[in-house]
């Protein structure tokens, strides 16, 4: 099977049913809302996730993804709203009766049970004939590269072989909706990204719709065919990773997806979009500025990739450009970015590719540097 790109599961296969009118989603959840207390967790959240999707849930801690997951696992039950699983309302239906499955951030595996045992826990509850048991969880155990695995304990597996076993036990049930919750963070970052690129592949083989909850953006944008971005209790954007990241709907989305400089103005009006910015100290041009008006507050985001950095002053009248002094350096290995206090006394963020080495970097602290990019490399944001 060939290996996925970051973000690009969905539209490699060219599964775009969100764009479709017609086409039926899977998971249907409206006006679906969760207190505990004098606290919102779940505000009135709307969300349609179709089949054979890899969904994500994504915001920092407290922001309700964690609730609105349990609530779809039938933990929670919801104040008020509704949930409809493939045409059936599983609102009010209790955990062991609705068609998905969990897989726990702890993983949850029993520690005096065999790895077969742990799988095979599920079906046994159901009462499956033992043949039957015994052919599924071997199958289980080939999809996750563990066969010769079974007769272990949990406790002799490495963390990555845990939570591939408790990705199997998850999914021998073969649910419509298999709900992870932050399945990855116990693991270490190389292995957390060697294993994003196998639950793709997984969820692409078998076909289950995954729903995964994390407040890791490269985790998201690598495994998601959509993200849903939340912020208190509500969904503040639903988008493709590509859109969320050049295309954020608001200073929240944008500032909390990667990194982001933000630029506040008032648009002029004129043929040319134009923003006069007293932060970046000088008039910012837009590509479109689509049912703006003039005089209209607004901020202008440039995602530090975006700049083109150089210690070379432009050429006269040349349009988006900055000055300012490098204040600090952060060498990644791959990629260098520049902390730069500009004459406005701002301070931004530029990263550039290390295409030489190191030691050749051409420019270093407290060199006076100029940062220009295109029109079409910002994004106007109204709030």
């Amino acid at each position: 099977m060939a290996i996925s790109t970051p973000g690009s599961s969905a539209a490699r296969r060219g599964y775009e049913p969100w764009d479709d009118p017609n086409a039926t989603p899977i998971l249907k959840i409206a006006a679906l809302s969760k207190s505990f207390g004098p606290v919102v967790a779940v505000d009135r959240v709307d969300l349609n996730i179709f089949k054979g999707e890899f969904f994500a849930l994504l915001g920092p801690s407290g922001c309700g993804k964690t609730t609105l997951l349990r609530m779809l696992a039938g933990f929670d039950r919801p104040d008020s709203g509704s949930i409809m699983l493939d045409g059936a309302d599983m609102t009010a239906v209790p955990p062991y009766r609705r068609p998905v499955n969990m897989m726990f951030q702890s993983y949850a595996l029993f520690p005096h049970m065999s790895v077969e045992r742990n799988i095979a826990f599920g079906l046994k509850q159901e009462g499956l004939p033992a043949r039957e048991i015994k052919a599924r969880v071997a199958e289980a155990l080939a999809l996750v590269q563990l066969p010769d695995h079974g007769k272990r304990k949990p406790h002799q597996l490495s963390g990555g072989q845990r939570q591939r076993i408790a990705l199997a036990r998850s999914l021998v049930k073969r649910p419509k909706v298999l709900l992870l919750d932050e399945p990855l963070a116990a693991l270490d970052r190389k292995l957390r990204e060697e294993t994003q690129f196998e639950l793709i592949n997984i969820q692409e083989k078998v076909g289950i719709t995954f729903v995964i909850v994390t407040h890791d953006q490269d985790e998201a944008m690598t495994m998601a065919s959509r993200i849903a971005v939340m912020d208190r209790g509500r969904i503040a954007q639903i988008a493709t990773p590509g859109e969320i990241y050049e295309q954020p709907n608001s200073r929240y989305v944008a500032d909390f997806i990667g990194k982001v400089n933000l630029f506040e103005g008032n648009l002029v009006g004129g043929e040319t979009p134009l923003v006069r910015s007293a932060e970046a100290g000088c008039d910012i041009v837009l590509a479109d500025a689509p049912g703006l008006r003039a005089g209209q507050r607004l901020w202008v985001a440039v995602r530090p990739e975006k700049f083109e950095i150089s210690r070379e002053p432009p050429p006269p009248g040349s349009t988006n450009c900055l000055s300012g002094v490098v204040w600090d350096i952060g060498y990644l290995g791959d990629v260098s970015t520049y902390r730069i206090k500009l004459d406005t006394g701002k301070m931004v963020v530029a990263a550039e590719a290390n295409r030489v080495r190191r030691t050749e970097r051409t420019i270093t602290w407290e060199d006076r540097v100029y940062l220009r990019w295109t029109p079409r490399a910002a994004v106007a944001l109204l709030n």
